[in-house]
């Protein structure tokens, strides 16, 4: 269905726009090569979805203009069996001063759709997209999501052979989005081919049959979704190391926290998968003399909310520390919590919790995110262990 081989795309970038003109003039290079594409190869079969990751820069939008026309290749070549659509940009394509109706046409011809195809698949754009009676609105009075919405709808009823998704479906409100994700899944299972880049990473394992990773225009990974999020989760861990880490907290300092890791047991980075064993390794040093000492965790979603806690008393281990003596703490659990991003909280405190004396909490101090799933879906914050069974009731008594 789409076959790219050797693909390399050089832009020319310019300290000031006028030495556009000095090097015409002098004919002298006046401007610096950046390397955004090198060699890039890969192939998406019919029905197969694609997953494409990469940090901010890594080429991946670039990757997909050249596919879909928007750019032109300076090197190699790729070959698309049929009509290919899709979201890049939102807006893109849109006359700001026509309405969503008028647009339905303007951008449908763009791409690629005829007149009769266009009006056969109106009222099922109309309908798809919810706009109700924004559609003779013009677009320059549309929220982003309402954009979305519009763009969406006519790319998926243009019937392409590929289907190509960029960052656009980050936008807009869950029920849509859903909706969306729903309509991808139906258009690969009709055997239409996917190009999906995102940073959702819960999506690019729930969608994708296999993904590639781009890092400074090349492919670095190539493999099965979980393999390459993790290769991507690496990448990202590359960057953020303390850079990311939050305040040094409060308490009395008579123990401190001096440093916190989270990592998969698997991914071995800080994105896991649900039902994932998860390491969580907590070190800190004695300053004072103490009595005893609890070490505790508390995971939090994205809203702050408290999802679980514990702590070294709550689980039976009880220890009078000594001063002056570093210790590591490693919580080990499976991360049976929904996909979604979290923060780790961390604390030492005496007996059961920190009311009483409090030696040192930090807040929100590891980042890290569940995406997919292992064993079976579940539904809410957390899957609990459950047993069904099904049994036939006599009939004895009833009338």
């Amino acid at each position: 269905m789409i076959t790219v081989t050797n693909l390399h795309k050089r832009f020319k970038l310019y300290k000031k726009p006028s030495d556009r003109l000095r090097e015409i003039i002098w004919r002298r290079s006046f401007h610096q090569n950046y390397e955004a594409l090198r060699d890039i190869s890969f192939t998406v079969a019919a029905g197969e979805t694609l997953g494409i990751l990469g940090k901010n820069g890594a080429g991946k939008s670039t990757l997909l203009k050249i596919i879909t026309g928007v750019l032109l290749a300076d090197g190699g070549n790729f070959q698309v069996e049929g009509k290919i659509t899709g979201l890049l940009e939102l807006g893109t394509g849109f006359d700001a001063d026509l309405n969503g109706l008028q647009n339905i046409t303007s951008n449908g011809l763009l791409i690629g759709m005829s007149m009769t195809e266009i009006a056969a698949q109106k009222q099922a754009i109309i309908d798809f997209s919810e706009l109700g009676d924004f559609i003779y609105e013009p677009i320059r009075t549309y929220s982003s999501g309402m954009i979305m919405r519009l763009a969406f709808s006519i790319a998926i009823h243009a019937n392409p052979r590929c289907f190509v998704v960029d960052e656009a479906l980050s936008v807009g409100d869950a029920h849509f989005q859903q909706k969306c994700m729903h309509r991808i899944k139906r258009f690969r299972q009709e055997g239409g081919s996917i190009l999906f880049v995102s940073h959702d990473l819960n999506a690019i394992k729930m969608l994708c049959d296999r993904a590639i990773v781009l890092d400074q225009g090349v492919v670095v990974a190539d493999g099965s979704p979980e393999d390459a999020v993790n290769h991507y989760n690496r990448l990202i861990a590359d960057l953020e190391e303390q850079s990311q880490r939050q305040e040094m907290g409060y308490g009395s300092n008579e123990a401190e926290i001096t440093a916190v890791k989270l990592w998969g047991q698997d991914s071995r980075g800080r994105v896991v998968t649900a039902g994932e064993k998860t390491h969580i390794e907590i070190s800190f040093k004695i300053n004072t003399p103490i009595e005893d000492l609890t070490v505790g965790i508390m995971i939090r979603d994205r809203f702050g909310q408290d999802i679980f806690g514990t702590n070294s008393h709550h689980l039976g281990l009880d220890f009078e520390p000594q001063r002056d003596i570093h210790y590591k703490a490693l919580f080990e659990l499976d991360m049976d919590i929904a996909p979604g991003k979290y923060t780790l909280t961390v604390a030492l405190h005496s007996r059961e919790n920190h009311i009483e004396l409090c030696y040192h909490w930090r807040d929100n101090i590891e980042t890290f995110e569940v995406a997919g799933t292992r064993g079976h879906i579940f539904s809410g914050v957390c899957r609990l262990p459950t047993k069904v069974k099904l049994q036939r009731e006599t009939e004895i008594g009833y009338r």
